[in-house]
């Protein structure tokens, strides 16, 4: 690694890819990164050889083909000549920049020789003085298959300069594990950060470079699209009742009956398979009277206390994920009974997520918490939980937040006008959302979504960066409909809208958006 590339942080091939979504959203197009990524190469080689020499360019039909594509229109615009071999047929393009930067390539007849290959017995002889491999990129899992096994094993017999565009094809980007077999090259010319997998496969990747894309590291610490694809799980054929989660809800006492109603029908629209609420006997009745789709758990009292504790610890065994603090109340009962639940949560080693009156209880007792958790204050709920108030600044705000996420051994999703999720080493800031929000019931909608994803398995920190992106981005579908004169259960409908395409928010993204970062 030269001292132009060294970086002491790599990054994985999921971190980059919902990363490049993310700035795609933000309005540096995949186009954009491809164009960069391209002419980095070119330039590369340009560097290193004179336009005399021959260059064969290898490329896939995904995006690392598109860069291929790229440089080899760059490079032919220095003067080189330029043989391009396509592993497959162009109508299988599939990536829309790789395919509008192929067609730019078929007006290029002077330097530029395409070939089609779609069965490696029709590979042609190449004669190449350089040879570039953007064949397969970051995203490459399980053994390499037919033409492109054939394609790697003729390139590493050419007696060439060998370039791997990003990750030499045939290595696994975050492992090192070489793919059956894998390209070996001279030179690799990776994008914005080390790939995790690049330090482990040394004798393949040959001299690495990290090159720069036009990727502002800003958006590293920001919400987007990319943060949602991290935390979704597939939905198999064959998949079974409590796959995808069971979450359990504690909230609600004599007063309040909506919260923990709202948390969980959030956490069903999000995609969790069984969602129950414990509560006391008179709010289960009301709960379940608004839907069938909710198991209601009831319990006895008007409120929370330590007799319904052994039948929660069943509810904890039995569930993924626990959601406490919705609609409680602060009965002295109640604040007992929520340290005894948490400590029982604990036991159990399951997910936590504090919001509310759970959040206010925990105040009186704060330590470091030893399970996985996201805790949701608003800004007078932060100066209950910490005794002190936020800076105004952002930045100031959002490291404030790191110290007590590092305190209390959690996730903080602080909720305001930009919402701030934190933990001990990073932070990112959430841009979706919008003052008619601030109607009572979406920071229960927001819990239902973020306890729903730790149901199923994500990580609490993704967990809450993409619940934040989720519940603010419903909440700007329903002002785009109904203005500022919304409720909470309109957010509902929305969530499924924003999980099965996130990217649609961009046509009701806010131009304040740039304002909330000063």
């Amino acid at each position: 690694m030269t001292a132009e590339s060294v970086t002491d942080k790599c990054i994985t091939s999921r971190e980059m890819r919902a990363l490049e979504l993310n700035a795609e959203y933000f309005g540096v197009s995949q186009l954009q990164l491809m164009e960069n990524a391209g002419r980095n190469v070119a330039e590369e080689i340009a560097k290193r050889f004179t336009p005399d020499k021959k260059v064969a360019v290898f490329c896939g039909l995904g995006g690392n083909g598109g860069d291929g594509f790229v440089a080899a229109r760059h490079l032919s615009a220095m003067g080189f000549k330029v043989t391009v071999i396509l592993a497959g047929k162009a109508k299988e393009i599939s990536h829309k920049s790789a395919l509008e930067n192929w067609k730019a390539l078929q007006f290029l007849k002077e330097n530029v020789t395409i070939h089609e290959v779609s069965d490696s017995a029709l590979t042609p002889n190449v004669e190449a003085d350089v040879v570039v491999d953007a064949l397969l990129g970051t995203g490459t899992k399980g053994r390499l298959k037919p033409p492109i096994q054939q394609l790697v094993e003729k390139i590493n017999m050419l007696n060439a300069f060998k370039v791997a565009v990003d990750v030499p094809t045939g290595i696994d980007s975050d492992t090192g594990e070489v793919l059956g077999t894998a390209l070996k090259a001279n030179l690799t010319i990776t994008f914005y950060m080390a790939k995790k997998g690049l330090e482990k496969a040394k004798d393949h990747v040959g001299e690495l470079l990290v090159k720069d894309i036009g990727l502002p590291k800003e958006f590293e610490n920001y919400a987007g699209p990319g943060d949602v694809s991290l935390v979704l799980k597939p939905r198999l054929p064959e998949s079974h009742k409590g796959d995808f989660g069971r979450l359990l809800v504690v909230g609600g006492s004599e007063t309040f009956s909506g919260a923990p109603a709202l948390v969980t029908l959030a956490a069903l629209r999000t995609g969790v398979d069984l969602a129950y609420v414990a509560t006391p006997h008179k709010t289960a009745h009301d709960i379940a009277a608004l839907t069938p789709d909710l198991i209601t758990i009831k319990l006895d009292g008007d409120h929370l206390n330590m007799g319904n504790i052994p039948a929660i610890k069943t509810l904890v065994e039995k569930a993924d994920a626990v959601v406490i603090g919705p609609g409680l109340g602060l009965h002295a009962e109640t604040r007992t009974a929520v340290k005894a639940l948490i400590m029982a949560v604990e036991e159990a080693g399951k997910p936590l997520l504090l919001d509310a009156d759970g959040l206010k209880a925990f105040a009186e007792f704060k330590r470091r918490l030893k399970v996985p958790a996201v805790l949701t204050p608003h800004a007078g709920e932060y100066a209950i939980l910490t005794g002190k108030g936020l800076p105004k600044s952002l930045k100031e705000k959002a490291l404030e937040a790191q110290k007590t996420a590092s305190e209390l051994g959690a996730v903080l999703l602080l909720k305001g006008a930009v919402d701030i999720i934190a933990n001990e080493k990073r932070f990112k800031l959430n841009f979706t959302g919008n003052p008619g929000m601030t109607v009572g019931g979406t920071g229960d909608v927001l819990s239902g979504i973020v306890g729903a994803f730790l149901a199923q398995g994500a990580d609490p920190f993704e967990a809450a960066v993409a619940g934040a992106f989720v519940n603010g981005a419903a909440g700007d579908f329903v002002f785009e409909g109904k203005g500022y004169h919304m409720v909470a259960s309109d957010l509902l409908e929305w969530i499924p809208k924003v999980l099965d395409d996130p990217m649609s928010h961009l046509k009701v993204q806010k131009a304040s958006a740039t304002a909330k970062t000063s």
